[in-house]
């Protein structure tokens, strides 16, 4: 079989379903699927909404193994993605699987999202990462330090970012509880039994 043939198959199936999108990963990783990782579907309609020109670049706040980056580069080439991961082996194995789908427009950074510059983004993407700081949440895994003053600490500095961003600026929030959106910016589409919301600053 033509290896190039082979290798465009391969990409299409993984992209049609979570399952088989989640042997990418080592099975600790699988376990944590439905609970942390952003499913497929989810990430082609956020992809849609934050993608609303060539080059537009869209920041993942807490990208974990980097699905959701992953797959929006996929659906929407035209986007650049990027992801911030302040978990070292996370990171790694996202930029290991994104080396395996040879996605030249998906980026993953080591480090806490407080140290970027949000400005340097057009669009963001949340997946409540703050949640794991509240007492009796899921955790990904132990190697990180929790607490609900994080969680605080970090749903305000968020809040804060975003007001100064500009008119039009896009943010998806899935499964979020929403402490970290200003008052500025309102909802104009709803999916997925209102779990996933778009937003628009205005």
């Amino acid at each position: 079989m033509n290896e190039a043939f082979s290798k465009k198959h391969y990409k299409l199936d993984i992209f049609q379903d979570d399952r088989e999108f989640h042997h990418l990963y080592p099975p600790v990783i699988q376990r944590k699927a439905i609970c942390h990782w952003t499913p497929l579907q989810v990430s082609r309609c956020v992809a849609q909404f934050l993608v609303t020109k060539t080059g537009s670049r869209v920041l993942d706040i807490g990208s974990g193994v980097g699905k959701f980056c992953l797959a929006a580069g996929y659906y929407e080439p035209g986007g650049m993605f990027y992801g911030i991961e302040q978990r070292k082996d996370l990171h790694d194995i996202a930029v290991g699987i994104k080396s395996e789908l040879q996605l030249k427009n998906v980026f993953f950074i080591h480090g806490n999202f407080t140290q970027l510059n949000l400005a340097a983004y057009d669009h963001f993407y949340f997946f409540n990462s703050f949640y794991e700081n509240l007492d009796g949440t899921e955790k990904i895994d132990t190697s990180i330090q929790y607490s609900s003053s994080l969680y605080n600490y970090y749903n305000r500095y968020l809040y804060k970012q975003l007001e100064q961003l500009p008119q039009g600026t896009r943010i998806a929030t899935y499964h979020s509880l929403e402490d970290e959106i200003p008052p500025c910016y309102y909802v104009v589409k709803t999916h997925f039994d209102n779990l996933l919301k778009f937003w628009i600053k205005v």
